[in-house]
């Protein structure tokens, strides 16, 4: 198993807010939220901003989409247009990605909770985006998503409580820490459990 293999087997056995104690940077507004319950993502993100609407760039974006990846897609402040619907899931599934995750809406929301394709968003509506091929979009640039600043290749981590998006020798420096803590965690809420005192077990001065 190369260094990159066991980095991601890492990352789907740790508790990602276990990693929100040792990080301070790279975690995405909660007005972010994950579309599906019961979702635990990790993947690469591949980077779209997207300009007036445009359907077409979401489709090329969907067409470079490879095994692992995360579409993170960037809608420059647009809150209208849903960029993200039951055709797009299927087309990111069938790429073999990982999930999508839309600074924006999406819509299809029933058929993309059956889909079961993990899916963040700020909301959904009925208004979508159109087929205007806008030469503006760019793919696999920089983008913003929920105050983070995404770029190509970074790694997406995601549950229900929420996102996580940064790049990996970030990750690496802090996993091993926190699946120590994890298991350390296990043993803490035994003992909590089992009555001992509060004051012995946890830091309170």
């Amino acid at each position: 198993m190369n260094d990159r293999s066991q980095l991601l087997e890492k990352l789907h056995q740790v508790s990602f807010a276990t990693l929100g104690h040792l990080l301070e940077e790279g975690f995405v507004s909660s007005e972010i939220r994950s579309m599906i319950c019961g979702v635990k993502l990790v993947g690469k993100a591949v980077t779209l901003s997207v300009v007036n609407a445009d359907a077409v760039a979401v489709n090329r974006a969907l067409a470079s989409l490879q095994d692992g990846d995360v579409l993170v897609i960037d809608m420059n402040g647009d809150v209208r247009h849903a960029c993200v619907g039951t055709v797009t899931a299927c087309a990111a599934l069938a790429q073999g990605a990982r999930g999508i995750v839309v600074d924006g809406l999406i819509t299809d929301i029933v058929e993309l909770r059956a889909a079961g394709l993990p899916i963040y968003a700020r909301g959904t509506n009925l208004l979508t985006t159109k087929l205007h091929g806008n030469a503006e979009s760019r793919l696999n640039v920089p983008v913003q998503c929920g105050g983070v600043r995404v770029s190509p290749g970074d790694l997406v981590l995601g549950d229900e409580n929420g996102l996580l998006i940064l790049p990996r020798e970030t990750l690496e420096a802090v996993v091993d820490q926190a699946l120590l803590s994890d298991h350390k965690e296990s043993d803490l809420l035994r003992r909590l459990q089992a009555g001992d005192p509060i004051d012995n077990l946890l830091r309170v001065n």
